[in-house]
């Protein structure tokens, strides 16, 4: 397979790489952006599980703290903290570059790397998600917004319900960028507006019984309808679709490295033993497949 191959397979994936972008994904932040006016006054924002940074990219017109486990190659304008998501030492540094200002902002595309089996997969990006929800309830001021990655599945009428009680406005939105046969999607939550009596702490649950008795009296698989949207200009790229690697006719195609490849990626050391002949079984159809991999990055 070669390099060119994914330009092919993957519009927005070439786009990226032309436009400067480090990933895919900083297309679907921007085409939200155009369905819900996302970065309308804002002046702080925040990047939860941030890297490889395109989101940060697309907010480094403003004050931006970008939060990551793993660490970041640099990017102008963008403050980085690499820390956890679930500590809230990491929600005090936060406020501490903001000066003691809360954030206008608070996105989060981060995902854990998926098993193939969808139910496990779907419960442990509810956990990233309520956790990416309760470290903004530190730094979120009244009336901001926050963005966050779903995988759309039986729960998701549950999770609505919890982003609810915090937020008076929440829509599942689908950029067109995000592939339909992916089960991604994203939470838009407007207008935070905790509970009064809710204050926030790292140490607790995140929704006590106490905070919303209809909530938790609702039965039945429909408790309710969660309003889902469409972003993204219909006469954009189909993310599903292949395109000829010469879109213009008149500008002959060249391949393109992606802006900032991976600083420190898991599979180094193993490709490293790859290149080298180091691995047992060379032969083996594990061995062929990581090779690829190596290729690929």
């Amino acid at each position: 397979m070669g390099r060119s191959s994914k330009d092919k397979r993957d519009i927005y994936y070439r786009l990226a790489k032309e436009e400067g972008w480090r990933a895919r994904s900083a297309f679907k932040l921007l085409q939200l952006d155009e369905e819900f006016s996302l970065f309308k006054g804002v002046s702080h924002a925040v990047d939860l599980c941030a890297a490889p940074g395109s989101w940060s990219q697309v907010l480094s017109q403003v004050k931006i703290v970008a939060v990551d486990l793993q660490a970041m190659a640099p990017l102008p304008g963008v403050t980085q903290i690499q820390g956890d998501i679930t500590k809230i030492s990491t929600a005090q540094e936060i406020i501490r570059h903001f000066e003691g200002q809360s954030a206008d902002l608070v996105v989060c595309d981060g995902a854990p790397d998926v098993t193939g089996l969808h139910d496990v997969d779907e419960y442990i990006q509810a956990q990233l998600l309520l956790a990416a929800l309760n470290i903004t309830t530190h730094v979120l001021k009244p009336g901001g917004n926050f963005v966050a990655k779903i995988f759309r599945g039986k729960d998701v009428t549950l999770l609505y319900s919890q982003l609810k009680i915090f937020f008076t406005s929440v829509t599942c939105a689908k950029p067109r960028s995000s592939r339909n046969s992916s089960i991604e999607a994203f939470v838009v939550c407007q207008n935070y507006s905790p509970p009064e009596e809710y204050v926030p702490n790292m140490s607790n649950p995140l929704l006590d019984h106490s905070y919303d008795v209809d909530f938790n009296q609702l039965e039945g698989p429909n408790r309710i309808i969660v309003p889902f949207l469409a972003c993204g200009d219909l006469s954009a790229f189909d993310s599903d679709r292949t395109y000829p690697l010469q879109l213009d006719s008149s500008k002959e195609y060249q391949y393109l490295p992606p802006t900032q490849p991976p600083i420190q990626p898991p599979y180094q050391q193993a490709c490293h033993l790859r290149k080298n002949k180091l691995l047992a079984n060379e032969d083996s159809p594990s061995s062929r497949w990581l090779g690829c991999t190596c290729l690929l990055f």
